[in-house]
């Protein structure tokens, strides 16, 4: 079982889209590790890396402004 992604926005939106987070990792360029540390929040999203989950969850609303959502 993959774990739980930190914000409930970002698990509703892979749970909406059907994606892995291997098929995230294939989108982003990155590892499927790299992918799980961020959206469990273990590792900041670079505004890039941020910018392309949105992308690739259709994701059009601005994140909040709290620790678990600010880019490094």
């Amino acid at each position: 079982m993959a774990p739980s992604p930190q914000c409930s926005a970002l698990k509703a939106a892979i749970e909406k889209k059907g994606v892995s987070y291997g098929q995230l990792a294939g989108q982003l360029g990155t590892s499927e590790q790299h992918v799980v540390d961020i959206v469990t929040g273990t590792t900041p999203a670079t505004q890039a890396e941020f910018q392309g989950l949105a992308r690739a969850l259709d994701i059009n609303n601005a994140p909040p402004h709290d620790a678990a959502h600010v880019p490094k």
